[in-house]
C-alpha cells in the first residue's frame, strides 16, 4: 500500500504541476516502462527550477520527457559549454584582458550546472526510495495486527485488549514485552524513517551503518605494538614486542523530534497517519544526526570525523585525521604558470593510502563544489565530471558527495574531507523509533513524541583525509 500511495501522491503532483509530464509518464507506463521510476520522475521534474543560460536550456524544455538521461544530456552540454567559456576566460587573462561580462556568464553557468545537478540526485533518490521494499512476501499477520493496532492507538490514544507490548513481540520488533517509554513504531513506518533518513544525510549513504539491540557497540582494534624479525634456521628467537590492543565505541546521544497534528485530522479516515509521522520525524531526525556526524562533540551526540584532533599529514599517528594544506590561507591556491588549485585535491588523493582508495569518496558543501568546479589538473583534465545515471559526479574519478554541515572555505577551514567512510565513520543505529501520544499539553494538538537512540564516531583513523584551507 505504501507503494501504491508514493506512486498517487507523485502522480497527482505532476498532474497538478505539470499535466504534460504526468500525462507523457502515464503512457510511458502503458507501453510498459518502470513505473515508479516514470512517476517519481515527473513528480521531481514538475517542481524543479527553470534554468537561465540559453545553451543551458533548462527543465522546462525537457520536463515533458520525464527521462533521466534527457537531463543527464542537458547536463553535459552546459558543462561542455561552462569549459568553453572558462577556457577563453583564461586566455584573456593571460592576455591582460578581465572581461566581467564573461566571468558574470561563467558563473551563471556554474550555477545552471549546479541546479541540474541537485535535480538528478533528487531524481535517482526519488527512484531509489520508491523501490524500496517493493519485493518480498509483505507482513506478517502479526506485523500487519501490531500497525492496525498501532495506528487505532495514534487516532484515538486506545491500546487493544491484549496489548501493544506483546503485538510488539509477536511483529519481531523486539524480544522484550516491557521496553522503557513509549510504543515501537510499525516496520514499514520505521523503514520510511530510515528512507528519508537516508535521502537527507549524506554521512548515512558513505559511511558504516549498523543496527544494534543494545545501547552500545564496539570493535576491537590493534593499535600497533607487535615487531617481528627474521632468523637463521638455528638462531635465537629473541622476544618480540607486545600488540597493544583496544576498544573503540561509538558516542551514543537520543535524538527525538515533536510533531504534532489535530485531532480532527487524525479523525479523518483519509490522512495517512502513519507516513505524516514518517516524514516529519524523518526530517527532524535528519537534521539534528546530519550536523553531528560531522561537527559533534560526542556529548549526548555522536561524535563527527571534525571534532577529532587534526595534524598534517606527515605527522599523521592513530587518534588523529591527518590533513593537506589548500596552499593560500583563505581559499584555494591562485592558479599560476606552476601552481593549480587543484594539486592540493591531488595531494590529498594520494595522502590516502591505496588499500582505502577502492571506495573512497569525497564531501564537501554546495559552494565548494561550484568553486572546485573550475579547476583543473596539470595534464589539463577537469577536476570536476557530470553525473551519470548509475553515479553521483566525481572528482578524480572518485564520488563526491554534497553535505551543507562540511564548513564554508575560510582561512583554517577544514572544508574538504575524502576517504573512505564505510571503513573510516561508524553510524549506529538502536533499533526501533518509539512514540508518546500526547493529546494534553498543547490542545488541541495531539504530539507524538519520537525517541532514537544513535551513535556515531570515527573507528578508523587512517581511512579519512582533510584538507585545511592554509599555506601549510
Amino acid at each position: 500500500m505504501k507503494m501504491f500511495a508514493f506512486l498517487a501522491v507523485a502522480l497527482a503532483t505532476a498532474f497538478l504541476i505539470m499535466p504534460e509530464a504526468a500525462m507523457a509518464a502515464t503512457g510511458a507506463m502503458a507501453h510498459g516502462a518502470d513505473p515508479i521510476a516514470y512517476t517519481a520522475m515527473s513528480a521531481i521534474l514538475a517542481v524543479s527550477p527553470s534554468i537561465e543560460t540559453p545553451r543551458v536550456r533548462g527543465i522546462r524544455a525537457i520536463r515533458n520527457e520525464g527521462d533521466l538521461n534527457k537531463v543527464l544530456a542537458e547536463l553535459n552540454r552546459g558543462f561542455e559549454t561552462f569549459k568553453a567559456e572558462q577556457e577563453a576566460q583564461m586566455a584573456a587573462l593571460k592576455k591582460g584582458v578581465d572581461d566581467v561580462v564573461s566571468a558574470e556568464k561563467i558563473e551563471r553557468i556554474n550555477n545552471d550546472i549546479s541546479n541540474l545537478t541537485n535535480l538528478v540526485e533528487e531524481a535517482k533518490a526519488a527512484i531509489d526510495a520508491a523501490r524500496i521494499g517493493g519485493a518480498g512476501n509483505g507482513p506478517s499477520a502479526e506485523a500487519r495486527a501490531h500497525a492496525e493496532a498501532y495506528q487505532a492507538w495514534m487516532r484515538r490514544g486506545t491500546d487493544p485488549a491484549n496489548g501493544m507490548r506483546v503485538l510488539e513481540v509477536g511483529a519481531a520488533l523486539t524480544t522484550d514485552s516491557d521496553p522503557d517509554g513509549g510504543y515501537l513504531v510499525p516496520a514499514a513506518v520505521e523503514a520510511d524513517i530510515e528512507r528519508v533518513l537516508g535521502a537527507e544525510s549524506a554521512m548515512r549513504a558513505i559511511a558504516n551503518v549498523v543496527i544494534v539491540g543494545a545501547g552500545g557497540w564496539e570493535k576491537p582494534v590493534n593499535f600497533g605494538g607487535a615487531t617481528s624479525g627474521w632468523v637463521g634456521e638455528r638462531d635465537t628467537r629473541p622476544e618480540t614486542g607486545t600488540p597493544q590492543l583496544g576498544v573503540l565505541g561509538l558516542s551514543w546521544g537520543e535524538i527525538y523530534a515533536n510533531p504534532a497534528v489535530t485531532q480532527r485530522m487524525l479523525d479523518d479516515g483519509i490522512f495517512d497517519v502513519e507516513a505524516w509521522l514518517a516524514d516529519e520525524v524523518g526530517i527532524e531526525f535528519a537534521e539534528e544526526e546530519g550536523a553531528s556526524f560531522i561537527t559533534g562533540n560526542g556529548t549526548n551526540k555522536p561524535r563527527g570525523f571534525l571534532s577529532y584532533t587534526n595534524v598534517a599529514n606527515s605527522s599523521y599517528e592513530w587518534g588523529k585525521l591527518g590533513y593537506i594544506a589548500s596552499g593560500a590561507a583563505a581559499n584555494f591556491a591562485t592558479p599560476t604558470t606552476s601552481v593549480s588549485p587543484a594539486d592540493a585535491f591531488v595531494d590529498l588523493y594520494h595522502s590516502l593510502k591505496s588499500g582505502y582508495r577502492n571506495g573512497a569518496s569525497w564531501l564537501m558543501n554546495d559552494l565548494t563544489v561550484g568553486s572546485i568546479r573550475k579547476f583543473k589538473a596539470a595534464d589539463g583534465a577537469w577536476l570536476w565530471a557530470p553525473p551519470t545515471s548509475e553515479a553521483p559526479p566525481t572528482i578524480l574519478g572518485k564520488p563526491l558527495y554534497t553535505d551543507d554541515n562540511m564548513p564554508t572555505v575560510a582561512a583554517d577551514a577544514f572544508a574538504v574531507a575524502f576517504g573512505n567512510f564505510k571503513r573510516g565513520y561508524t553510524i549506529g543505529d538502536r533499533f526501533g523509533t518509539r512514540t508518546l501520544r500526547d493529546p494534553y499539553t498543547n490542545k488541541p494538538f495531539v504530539h507524538f513524541y519520537s525517541t532514537k537512540r544513535v551513535g556515531g564516531a570515527v573507528t578508523n583513523f587512517a581511512a579519512i583525509k582533510l584538507m585545511k584551507i592554509a599555506t601549510s
